[in-house]
């Protein structure tokens, strides 16, 4: 039984990791003794698990807000530990198995190529509690979780992990991580003495129901609302390891709904495509391997999956996937350019495959990519390549990716311009280096895209240009005072379009420290020549940005701000403008949190006839409250309120004065584990009718329930 008491006989034979490096803010230091930490590590037929005795002073400064499954904060807003193990043994990849104090659980896969990714979730157990000493933890993972190739292994990697976040944010592990080394899993110790693992036949079955009732205006805002549908479906996620490290993934009507809206983001006076990261789980196994120097890869581009199936697997050394599925359209395509991009609805359905195999080399690796969309009816879009990752020494990494495409666009001029049948072709290319050493570190990247270069299948919302960046970075480490780290900086970059036009060129020098209540400070001065439409203009601003987290009640605190020059892209002209962005959290005990959040923009400019004035305010204001009754189960309520107001004689074209709507939302979560669910629900939404007043646009109750069957 996993319930955080060490007491239990099965620990006693267990051989103790008392050995622990301070690694911030010290620089790999030997713990405090009042800062005592201890681990065991033990497996049996079905179970690896870990356990954890953290000393502490001070057990009442102790962090442990509950939250749902990986919400136990950023470094500041939680005591957390747990272990990140390599069980490849390679040195690039390891599953993190995290919790706070409070049992909160925190899942993720870490890369030294990738960074970490805590989409992914797993199946494990964790109970931790807080004693007169410190905290107790205890995790218990299947082996099904784990991804391990030999069930005899020379060796796994493993490091262990404790986040104490007080006057400064504290970390400690069980390796030293020299500050002269540009990776982090490459720092695991070895684990030995595994032997005769689980060989696989693990399966998992997630059947899921879920239904809605949708009312909409009968006719307009303002008439009163009529049901416009209700909906119920089910279907299936199937998952089978016939070996440890080789997945098959199946699913049939999947449900790819979430649960939790995406943030809203200022897309006022924005020229690209904004980014928003995939949640849906069918796409995240081994994440990884989806992510490469260009983002060829972004499976929110497979917008309303009818069937889907992949694979996953490989040797030690040699590492694949092959995603491939049915798309029945319904989201919308990003349409690229040299200087600003474009949407066009995806009303076609598609087929989709992607696959790509890696090949390691010590720390290096060289890997070939394919993503392919065969659109029903017509046209296709192809992209292949070979990318690599050298590391000639601990403190420097070479990347680089070579990919062409090869697309005929769909015969849907009704929807896009360039769907018109045509033939597209080009290439993407980009080389980066980067070093560190602790002290200096540097960073230099070339890019080059053909303007008909296309990823459908993935993230590329500006072609044909040409670009390089360096960045340039002394920092200074104190022992002692309220400043722990301080960063002088500059960086600069130049891009220009295939027909050598100037896009832009910059120069940022600037500052960062970490201080005390484990803040950060940025502070950037920067001067940029960029193009607009058809002019360059020079814009200079001030980028201040500060994170900190002051205590248990107001536990978080971030500002990102621009002020100065800015450019009105859609008018073509230069003018004065401010970005505010401000979140927050604020915790009422271990049970209840609120989190408001605020963004705003402003432009400012003058006319070829002299008049002035604000041309445009834009604003999202979002406040999401949260009740956790315990580690699994929940109530949420989000309200969330975009606006723009503009100044239609300032335009060069027709604009609406104002743009304001509302969505609000309510909850509850029971959740066994992340695929064994309840979810009861209701939304709201407001839009702005003719007579400036907010009138309801549509209404939903919804539910789902899932339910895990595993063996």
């Amino acid at each position: 039984m996993v319930d955080g008491d060490l007491s239990d006989p099965g620990w006693k034979g267990a051989e103790p990791i008392e050995t622990w490096y301070e690694t911030n803010p010290g620089d790999s230091i030997p713990v405090a003794p009042e800062l005592r930490n201890v681990a065991w590590l033990a497996y049996d037929d079905e179970y690896f698990y870990a356990a954890f005795e953290l000393g502490d002073p001070d057990p009442g400064a102790i962090k442990s807000q509950l939250g749902d499954h990986d919400q136990i904060g950023g470094g500041g807003l939680s005591d957390y530990a747990g272990l990140i193990l390599d069980a490849r043994g390679d040195g690039k990849v390891a599953q993190m198995f995290l919790a706070n104090a409070s049992s909160i659980e925190y899942d993720a896969i870490s890369s030294d190529a990738s960074g970490e990714d805590n989409s992914p979730d797993f199946f494990w157990e964790a109970a931790a509690r807080i004693t007169d000493k410190g905290w107790q933890l205890e995790i218990r993972i299947p082996f099904s979780s784990i991804r391990y190739v030999d069930p005899n292994p020379d060796h796994w990697g493993v490091l262990l992990y404790r986040n104490r976040p007080r006057d400064f944010r504290y970390q400690y592990f069980s390796s030293k991580l020299p500050r002269d080394r540009n990776c982090f899993i490459c720092s695991s110790r070895e684990l030995t003495g595994l032997e005769g693992l689980p060989e696989g036949a693990h399966w998992v079955a997630a059947p899921y129901l879920s239904g809605s009732r949708v009312e909409r205006p009968e006719s307009g805002l303002g008439s009163r609302l009529v049901e416009d549908g209700s909906d119920a479906t089910g279907g299936l996620d199937f998952k089978y390891l016939p070996t440890p490290d080789t997945v098959i993934d199946a699913t049939i009507n999947p449900d790819f709904s979430q649960i939790e809206s995406d943030t809203a983001k200022i897309t006022a006076n924005e020229r690209f495509a904004l980014f928003q990261p995939e949640r849906r789980p069918f796409f995240l196994e081994s994440v990884d391997l989806f992510s490469t120097p260009i983002q060829a890869v972004y499976t929110r581009t497979f917008t309303d999956p009818k069937w889907g199936g992949r694979a996953t697997g490989g040797t030690e050394r040699t590492k694949y996937t092959v995603l491939v599925g049915q798309d029945q359209g319904g989201g919308l395509v990003v349409l690229p350019g040299s200087n600003s991009s474009r949407l066009a609805p995806q009303d076609f359905s598609s087929t989709v495959a992607i696959g790509r195999l890696r090949r390691e080399y010590g720390h290096s690796f060289v890997s070939y990519l394919y993503a392919g969309r065969e659109v029903d009816g017509g046209g296709h879009n192809r992209v292949f390549g070979p990318d690599f990752e050298w590391r000639p020494r601990p403190t420097d990494t070479i990347t680089g990716q070579l990919l062409w495409s090869d697309s005929e666009t769909p015969d849907r001029s009704d929807l896009a311009e360039e769907w018109d049948g045509r033939t597209l072709e080009g290439h993407a290319a980009r080389v980066a280096w980067s070093h560190g050493d602790g002290t200096w570190d540097h960073y230099l990247r070339v890019l080059d895209i053909a303007r008909e270069f296309r990823a459908d299948n993935g993230f590329v919302p500006q072609v044909g240009y040409r670009s390089g960046y360096g960045e340039l970075g002394r920092s200074w480490h104190p022992t002692s005072g309220p400043v722990r780290r301080v960063r002088l900086f500059t960086f600069s970059s130049y891009s220009e379009d295939s027909d050598g036009n100037l896009l832009q060129r910059q120069i940022v020098p600037g500052f960062g420290m970490d201080a005390l209540l484990s803040s950060f400070v940025r502070v950037e001065l920067a001067q940029e020549d960029m193009r607009a439409v058809t002019r360059v203009y020079r814009r200079r601003q001030v980028r201040p940005g500060i994170t900190f987290y002051p205590g248990r009640t107001f536990a978080y605190f971030e500002l990102d701000a621009a002020f100065g020059d800015e450019i009105d892209f859609a008018n073509d002209r230069l003018g004065t403008g401010t970005t505010l962005t401000l979140a927050a959290r604020f915790n009422s005990g271990k049970h209840l949190q609120v989190s408001p959040f605020y963004t705003r923009r402003t432009l400012d400019v003058t006319t070829a006839s002299g008049l002035s004035g604000r041309l445009v305010t834009a604003a999202v204001a979002r406040v999401k409250v949260v009740w956790n009754f315990n580690a699994r189960s929940w109530i949420r309520v989000i309200g969330q309120e975009t606006s723009s107001k503009r100044r239609p004689e300032l335009w060069t074209f027709p604009v609406s004065e104002r743009d304001r709507d509302f969505a609000g939302s309510a909850v509850f979560a029971y959740k066994l584990n992340w695929q064994t669910v309840l979810y009861v629900g209701y939304a709201d939404s407001r839009a702005l009718d003719g007579a400036d007043q907010l009138r309801p646009a549509e209404r939903q109750a919804f539910f789902k329930v899932s339910y895990a069957f595993r063996r």
